[in-house]
Order: structure tokens, then C-alpha cells, then sequence
């Protein structure tokens, strides 16, 4: 499979060797180049030639130190290396990063990818993160004398231990299973896995541990991201192994930190019942939401109140709610119009309107009051929440879609939320005249 998928890179079909590299070739002497079936591991031969870590967890010579890197754990590039329609891309993510291009070129694929590492951090299995994976495999990419075909990507997480590479490597068939997978800092290599056996249900992997014992192996799940099983594994006894840890927590951190949205106007429109208050991926309960910034943060609940006075139609003196004497039923939102006029509730809004007010209260907003499970390994204040959002200007004007992204600059600024959208050329057009706004055109 990894010739397949090297050949894949460069738009050449191929038939595929047995063992599959976890992450692109590289040149021969780099201890990241794919490893083949009976050749010494990654782990092994970088302590040969001097490339692992050094036994006392300090960053290599000219490398980043541990304290140098932003505070907060971020993805600052996603590599899709052979996925879907992708060859060999690395797409650079900043706090505000805009895909566009015509149908088929791939933004949601991008934005899929993403999404798919996020849930393999959370602990979620291959097939839970990738429900479809013979669409992920390159179109042609042809399968070994086994039958096995499959795809490869991987991300940058930067934060206090300097910049963290993710790679990964998926068989698809004939069998969903991990065929490999790298954590490495600066170069070095701090855990691989291989796909050894093909009849077990299991990789082997191999970390870095320092002291006397230098890397320990053991057998991993072959379903799940062995990154996210290293605080399981690794006790912390030792400076490399630490080391180990920091880098795994910083990747799985900031990959947890994710909030895919979709807001969909026809849930949006009815009273919702009196609930936690934490807004759902489709945005269906916003009005239990306002109900609780209303009452709990009135600094950004007045901010939201103002980007709707540019996002909907008519005159908006604020955003209110509506709950049934004695606050026991269901609860309504609506705009106020000012003295003397009637409020309008949801309901009366339009679809563009109600997906601006739910994307403008995901940026304006953050884990406390969405619906995600973010890491507790930091405080809140020390972690970035991403917003991915396929078709963020879907049914929007350029009035609106110009409006978010000035939310998503002002909240990309401060550095607690980043967005990753898949936009329209209209809205792209825009970013690129926001400052901090990032877009990657996909057009061939």
C-alpha cells in the first residue's frame, strides 16, 4: 500500500507492496523515511545515526526550546499527503483560515480530515472518524497483491513544546485498521507505529524513553490513534518520557478543541425547552442558549445584539427571550425592534439570518458555552477552540458573511477561537482583504 499511496502523491497509479509507511517518503538518510518490511524500526535506527531525542528530554541542538511556543496549542497546518482528491498538500492554518475553489475540489475533504483527527484524539475509533473510508482512498490509487488500498494525513500543533508533527497512514481495504502512525519534534522521532502482522488486530509501537532503557515497545490498537493511549502507557518517570508526554498532550489538546458547526435554520425556528444552555452542532436550541448569555454574559451577548443589527434586516435595538410565567416552558428568542415596535420572533427570520445570528454567537463565544468536551489537561484560558464550519456563507449576503469574518478576526486576534471555513470565490474575495484572515485557494 505505501507505493500506492507514493504514487498517489504524484498522480501516477501503482500496485503496492506489502507495508505502508506512516507518514511521506523522505530522503534516504532522514530518520523519517518510510520504513520496509524487515528493515531496522524508525526508533532503532535513529539511535543508530544519532536522531532521537536526547536521554535528557532537552531539545535537540538548534531546535525549539519547550517554553518557546505560543501558550495556547494550536493546529497550524494540516498535511494531506494522499486523501480523497489530495496529493501531497500541506495546507498552513492560521486563526482565520478560508478554503475555496470550485465543486470537487476538495474543501470539505480538508475540512473532513480535520474533523476526523479531532474525533481520534476524543478517543474515537477508525470507523467512528471515518464512517466512509474507501472515499478518503485517492481515486487511483490501486490495491496490492492483498487487496489493501488506503490514505495518509497528519497536522502541525504548535504550542509551549515548539512545533509537533502528527502523521498517520489508513489502510481502508480490505480491512479499516491504522498502518502506521509518527509523533516527532524538530525531526526527531518520539513514537511510530507499524502494522507488523497483518493477522493481528494490533501495531507495534515504539517511544522514547531515555535512562537506561533508551525506547520502550509494546503491542497497540490497530483502530485507534496511539498519540491519545500515550498518557496510558508512559509513566513520566524519566526526562525523555516526559518529554514523550508534553508533545502527545499538546497534539491531542488542541486537536480536541474543536467545534464542528452546521447551523440549520428549520431547528432554529420553534421554542426549544429550558435546557444547559450549551449550543448543539446544529445550532437547533439557540434560543436556550441567548436565554443563557442573556443572564450570564452580557459583554458578549451586547456584542451579538450589535452584529445582528448588521446581519438582519430592520431596525434591532437587542436580542431578548421569551419564557412561559413561572420559567417552566418552552423558551423563545426574538429581536427587539426598538420603542414601539413589535419584536420579531425567529420563526419570521429568514434562513441566511438565522445561520448569521448562530455563527455569529459560535465565534463571539467558547467552550463554556458550546457544546464540545475540551481538554482538562489546561485552563480554559490557555486553550484555542476551532470552528469548523463547511459552507460558512451558505445562504448569506455579502453583508453578513463579511460581518463574520470580522467576528472571526476580532476572536482570532485575542487567540481563543480560530475558524476554519470552506467559503464561496464572494467570500473568499473579502478575506482576502481582512487582515489575519488566511485563504487557501483549491482551484487547479
Amino acid at each position: 500500500m505505501d507505493a500506492t499511496l507514493d504514487a498517489a502523491g504524484s498522480g501516477r497509479p501503482a500496485a503496492a507492496p506489502t507495508a505502508p509507511p506512516p507518514c511521506p517518503a523522505a530522503p534516504a538518510d532522514s530518520p523519517l523515511r518510510g520504513q520496509r518490511r524487515g528493515e531496522p524500526g524508525p526508533v532503532d535506527a535513529g539511535r543508530a545515526s544519532g536522531t532521537l531525542p536526547r536521554a535528557d528530554g532537552a531539545a535537540p541542538s538548534g531546535g525549539v526550546p519547550a517554553d518557546a511556543g505560543p501558550a495556547r496549542p494550536a493546529v497550524t497546518e494540516l498535511r494531506l499527503s494522499a486523501f480523497g482528491p489530495h496529493r501531497a498538500a500541506a495546507f498552513p492554518l492560521g486563526p482565520v483560515t478560508l478554503f475555496t475553489g470550485p465543486s470537487g475540489s476538495g474543501k470539505t475533504q480538508a475540512l473532513d480530515a480535520y474533523r476526523a483527527l479531532a474525533a481520534l484524539a476524543s478517543g474515537a475509533t477508525l470507523r467512528e472518524a471515518f464512517p466512509d473510508p474507501g472515499s478518503r482512498v485517492p481515486e487511483r490509487a490501486l490495491p496490492d497483491g492483498g487487496g489493501r488500498r488506503g490514505f495518509r494525513l497528519g497536522c502541525t500543533v504548535d504550542g509551549p513544546c515548539g512545533p509537533v508533527r502528527l502523521d498517520l497512514a489508513v489502510q481502508a481495504e480490505p480491512v479499516l485498521r491504522i498502518a502506521g502512525e509518527r509523533l516527532s519534534q524538530d525531526g526527531r522521532i518520539l513514537l511510530t507505529t507499524a502494522l507488523r502482522d497483518p493477522r493481528r488486530r494490533t501495531v507495534e509501537a515504539a517511544w522514547f524513553t531515555g535512562g537506561t532503557v533508551g525506547v520502550t515497545r509494546a503491542p497497540m490498537p490497530d483502530d485507534r490513534l496511539g498519540t491519545g493511549l500515550l498518557p496510558l502507557r508512559v509513566a513520566g518517570s524519566t526526562a525523555g518520557q516526559r518529554r514523550v508526554l508534553a508533545a502527545a498532550e499538546q497534539v491531542v489538546v488542541a486537536l480536541r478543541a474543536v467545534f464542528a458547526c452546521d447551523p440549520d435554520p428549520g431547528r432554529m425556528r420553534a421554542p426549544v425547552p429550558a435546557g444547559e444552555g450549551r449550543l448543539r452542532t446544529d445550532c437547533g436550541n439557540l434560543a436556550d442558549v441567548l436565554r443563557r448569555t442573556r443572564h450570564e454574559c452580557g459583554t458578549r451577548h451586547a456584542l451579538l445584539a450589535g452584529a445582528a443589527r448588521t446581519g438582519c434586516a430592520g431596525p434591532v435595538a437587542g436580542l431578548d427571550v421569551r419564557v412561559a410565567a413561572g420559567g417552566a416552558g418552552p423558551v423563545a428568542a426574538v429581536l427587539d425592534r426598538g420603542p414601539g415596535r413589535p419584536p420579531t420572533g425567529l420563526d419570521r427570520l429568514g434562513a441566511g439570518e438565522l445561520r448569521f445570528l448562530a455563527l455569529a454567537l459560535v465565534l463571539l463565544t467558547g467552550p463554556g458555552v458550546l457544546e464540545v468536551d475540551p481538554a482538562a489537561e489546561l485552563l480554559s484560558a490557555r486553550q484555542a477552540l476551532t470552528v469548523l464550519a463547511d459552507g460558512l456563507d451558505r445562504g448569506l449576503d455579502r453583508r453578513q458573511a463579511a460581518e463574520l469574518l470580522r467576528l472571526a478576526q476580532l476572536s482570532g486576534g485575542r487567540g481563543h477561537i480560530r475558524l476554519v471555513a470552506a467559503v464561496g470565490e464572494d467570500t473568499a474575495g473579502t478575506g482576502r482583504g481582512v487582515p489575519g484572515v488566511s485563504v487557501v485557494d483549491l482551484s487547479p
